[in-house]
């Protein structure tokens, strides 16, 4: 059977979620009503990016820079590029983080063609504009993990799922094996399900040698 591996981004790859570092940054604590509203179920994933990000003005180049002495990288991660493509596994990145710094920092550790997915922005005069477009082409305000986790299936993958939030659970819960830490685990202990504990990818490369 085909094997994919799908691995969220923020709080994943990094430890930090590095959207939230740029909007503390850039945009000014008011970001973090929209976060809350959020969090309440009250604002999609693509509404608060897009509400979130139109505050911040700052240009592409002072983002990446900021970012560039401020990101801290779970260690492993070349190593499950590496097995992968050994094992010729699909790895794909698909994260609700924006694009331009992701493409960035795994440009940055070498690894830029690693398949990745994130939301897209535009910079403007005006600001930032943010959007998502899911596996089928449309563009979606949530469910952006889960439609490419769907997408796989369809395709006849077994898919590894790795993350850490609680955007992960969803689409955590259609795969055949999660790799889980943070908000995403203890859901998992909580509901008393099946999931393998991480804390570096390393340690995910070496459970899926014996999978």
């Amino acid at each position: 059977m085909k094997t994919l591996v799908q691995c969220d981004f923020d709080g994943t790859v990094t430890y930090k979620d590095v959207s939230f570092q740029l909007l503390d940054e850039f945009a000014g604590a008011e970001w973090r009503e929209y976060w809350d509203r959020h969090e309440a179920g009250k604002l999609t994933v693509g509404r608060f990016n897009e509400l979130a990000f139109s505050m911040v003005k700052a240009t592409r180049q002072e983002m990446l820079e900021y970012v560039d002495n401020r990101f801290r990288l779970r260690p492993g991660l070349k190593t499950l590029v590496d097995f992968c493509r050994k094992e010729c596994y699909r790895l794909a990145i698909v994260s609700n983080g924006l694009d331009f710094y992701i493409d960035h920092i795994l440009k940055t550790l070498g690894v830029e063609d690693v398949e990745h997915h994130a939301a897209e922005s535009v910079f403007g005069p005006s600001g930032m504009k943010v959007r998502y477009v899911g596996a089928d082409g449309s563009v979606v305000d949530t469910g952006f993990k889960e439609s490419y986790v769907v997408k796989f299936l369809n395709e006849g993958y077994r898919i590894a799922y790795i993350g850490n939030g609680s955007s992960d659970i969803s689409p955590a819960k259609r795969c055949q094996l999660v790799f889980a830490t943070g908000a995403l685990l203890e859901h998992y202990r909580q509901h008393g399900m099946a999931c393998v504990a991480f804390d570096t990818f390393t340690d995910i490369a070496k459970t899926l040698e014996t999978w």
